[in-house]
């Protein structure tokens, strides 16, 4: 499995908004990325800087939210509809998606979820729990 560190992350999103930025050919994974860039204007100018974003990998500001590991979310969330991993998550995700009237917002809600099993696994020291996850997920788009 390839796990990418803090810099290779930066580096990625940095490097697709300048190919976007250039109209340069992408990959598939970039094409996605890039979509979701393009989401995310508030973002551009970090993404536009590579140098500060690697010199600003520890900051830790709890007010602002973190382009990399957002833009980064969103990548995983995409990429586990698309596997329907876990089972699930597809359905729960485009169920979601209606409610809101857009994916955008609905991944959103699906990062809370997500963030919060990632967060509950660690704390206690065990695997994810996917079926918690998309509990989560599914109570968001069944509720009024």
């Amino acid at each position: 499995m390839f796990q990418p560190s803090q810099a290779d992350v930066r580096r990625f999103f940095c490097g697709v908004h300048a190919k976007s930025q250039t109209g340069q050919p992408m990959e598939a994974i970039e094409l996605l990325a890039s979509q979701w860039i393009a989401e995310h204007p508030e973002f551009h100018a970090e993404l536009s800087d590579l140098d500060g974003a690697l010199a600003r990998m520890n900051e830790v500001e709890p007010e602002r939210v973190n382009p990399f590991l957002h833009l980064s979310m969103h990548l995983s969330i995409s990429e586990q509809c698309s596997i329907d991993q876990p089972r699930g998550i597809r359905q729960a995700v485009e169920l979601l998606t209606a409610k809101r009237n857009s994916l955008h917002d609905a991944h959103h809600e699906v990062m809370d979820c997500l963030g919060r099993m990632v967060w509950e696994s660690q704390r206690a020291g065990r695997p994810p729990d996917g079926a918690a996850y998309i509990d989560c997920v599914q109570q968001r788009a069944t509720k009024d």
